[in-house]
């Protein structure tokens, strides 16, 4: 079984030899999990879904809306794998406080950061490369209906400034 540091480990590996770059990140981490067995590559995939889903709510999503300048739900979706992809620290910052984003993150690059797209597909990706085969189901909870918390309304830039100062001093200048 993989546990947590194991999970956090491969993250931080492959994002600092990726220096940063998503997709980089992305292709490194299929290697990276093709030198392990199936079922650890499966562990390592309910780790990431698990905080996937974990990270489903209107802050979080309000935080993202400031830095992207707007989230659709496919760009919140692509946010959280991003928001994995940059380690536990900045995860669980986020988590605790969606704002702090503005010190945890060093640099932000609007071409291609808030975007892990293919972190998401990654575990998927190396399954069936070692398998032939589809991945499973991972038997955990699916993702909630709605977001965890109080509605934001992202359109209202005072709400936003209000909530997310240090967002909003950072990425709306």
């Amino acid at each position: 079984m993989m546990d947590e540091t194991e999970f956090w480990e491969i993250v931080d590996g492959t994002r600092e030899a990726a220096e940063g770059d998503p997709e980089e990140q992305a292709d490194l981490l299929v290697e990276r999990l093709l030198q392990l067995d199936p079922d650890s590559v499966l562990d390592f995939a309910r780790h990431f879904e698990a905080r996937y889903n974990r990270a489903y709510r209107w802050d979080l999503w309000g935080a993202a809306w400031v830095m992207l300048d707007g989230a659709s739900d496919d760009a919140f979706d692509y946010f959280r794998c991003w928001l994995i992809g940059q380690g536990r620290e900045v995860f669980e910052g986020a988590l605790h406080d969606p704002d702090s984003l503005a010190e945890l993150l060093d640099e932000f690059d609007e071409e291609i950061d808030g975007d892990g797209e293919e972190l998401g597909y990654a575990a998927d990706e190396a399954y069936e490369q070692l398998t032939g085969v589809v991945a499973p189901d991972l038997g955990i909870p699916g993702q909630a209906g709605e977001p965890e918390g109080t509605p934001i309304d992202f359109e209202n830039e005072t709400v936003l400034a209000e909530r997310f100062p240090q967002l909003w001093d950072r990425f709306r200048p």
